[in-house]
């Protein structure tokens, strides 16, 4: 497998395809995930002639199993290690939900100070907060948090299964059309990470406030999140985003749930491959 080892001896598992002359497109995932969520875009891009990367996050996917480092500092340090590694630039970064708390942070801390990064696109994500605090009140209830991680701990395997099942792709709407073997992919990616890093996880993508970040990203940032996501709602991450990016750009999706990558990919797709071009 390819991996490197990062500073404190973490190894990080990456997917590098395409021609190494290539403008960069870099696929960051969500929580609990890997980088084979992104399976549809890295063949698609990788088709219209685009160098494609995609790591798994440390704790995820074929990444060590650390017991430390789940948190947005040590995410966006693992991303600038790989991106130091390839020696990437001009790239632009693809985050989904938990995996766009990790651009943002990235992109503001280490990517654009090194002159690595061209744009960003931040889908589904969950900047710039998502629990509900004094300065942001219209956040989610911490119970909210300690119920996922009181599922976790209780079955991580039914838990992973409930969710995709559920919410995550909105097939607990009336007339959705259940897709079986997206669930398993899901599941399958989930279990292959490690229980200590999911746990953490969940404080890291919902108690970050990455306000500063999202106000010191100076590169043109596309915000796409669907307006029926039930996991990270657009009111509390999008539409605040937008205000808080010097150079952005929203495009809102009727009736789209948070796995809309997935189940929406052909639209997604055409939407960002515009946009990485323009």
């Amino acid at each position: 497998m390819t991996t490197i080892t990062t500073e404190d001896g973490t190894k990080i598992f990456y997917k590098d395809w395409g021609s190494k002359d290539a403008q960069p497109i870099v696929f960051h995932h969500g929580w609990p995930l890997s980088s084979d969520d992104w399976d549809a875009q890295m063949l698609f891009f990788l088709s219209k002639g685009y160098r494609v990367v995609a790591h798994d996050r440390r704790g995820h996917g074929r990444s060590s199993q650390v017991a430390d480092g789940h948190d947005m500092d040590h995410y966006a340090a693992d991303v600038f290690a790989v991106m130091e590694h390839l020696d990437l630039k001009n790239a632009v970064h693809i985050g989904h939900s938990t995996g766009g708390g990790e651009v943002a942070r990235y992109v503001a801390k280490f990517g654009q100070k090194a002159g690595r990064v061209a744009k960003a696109v931040l889908v589904s994500a969950v900047p710039p907060l998502m629990l509900r605090t004094v300065d942001n009140p219209e956040g989610l209830p911490m119970e909210v948090f300690d119920g996922f991680r009181s599922a976790l701990a209780a079955n991580r395997a039914q838990f992973f299964r409930d969710v995709p099942a559920g919410p995550f792709y909105g097939f607990n709407r009336a007339g959705a059309e259940v897709q079986e073997g997206v669930i398993q992919n899901w599941w399958r990616q989930g279990m292959m990470g490690g229980a200590k890093a999911h746990y953490d996880g969940i404080k890291a993508f919902s108690e970050t406030d990455q306000t500063e970040d999202l106000k010191g990203i100076s590169v043109p940032t596309l915000v796409l999140h669907g307006e029926d996501d039930q996991i990270v709602p657009i009111a509390d991450s999008a539409h605040k985003a937008i205000k808080l990016l010097r150079n952005g750009t929203l495009k809102t999706y009727p009736g789209l749930s948070h796995g809309m990558l997935t189940v929406n990919a052909d639209l997604l797709n055409a939407d960002m491959l515009a946009f990485v071009q323009s």
